[in-house]
């Protein structure tokens, strides 16, 4: 069952991120609705969003979460928005559970 911010896919699952860079400390903070009623899992990140150094420190901060590779995380989409697309090379299933855990 998912919480709405995620959904398997093969071989995996999309994660939908809210990132706030330049953040006082790295951190998930559960999940937010947006505007267009979508969810997501907030995240805060202390990396500025030049060069690509936001989008490397959610990848590393959610495989942390997730207690696995960090090559098992990337941005699929999202690159220079705030709102990001992040897939996860994992069971859906165990990967699943994790993910409602961290979604609160």
């Amino acid at each position: 069952m998912t919480t709405g911010f995620w959904r398997p896919v093969e071989g995996g699952v999309l994660v939908e991120i809210r990132l706030t860079p330049k953040s006082a400390a790295d951190r998930i903070e559960g999940i937010v609705a947006a505007s267009d009623g979508s969810v997501r899992l907030k995240a805060r990140v202390r990396a500025v969003p030049e060069d690509g150094k936001a989008n490397k420190a959610i990848e590393q901060l959610l495989a942390k979460a997730l207690n696995i590779p960090k090559s098992a995380v990337r941005i699929v989409a999202g690159h220079t928005a705030r709102a990001k697309t992040l897939r996860v090379e994992a069971d859906p299933q165990a990967i699943g559970a994790a993910l409602d855990r961290l979604g609160g």
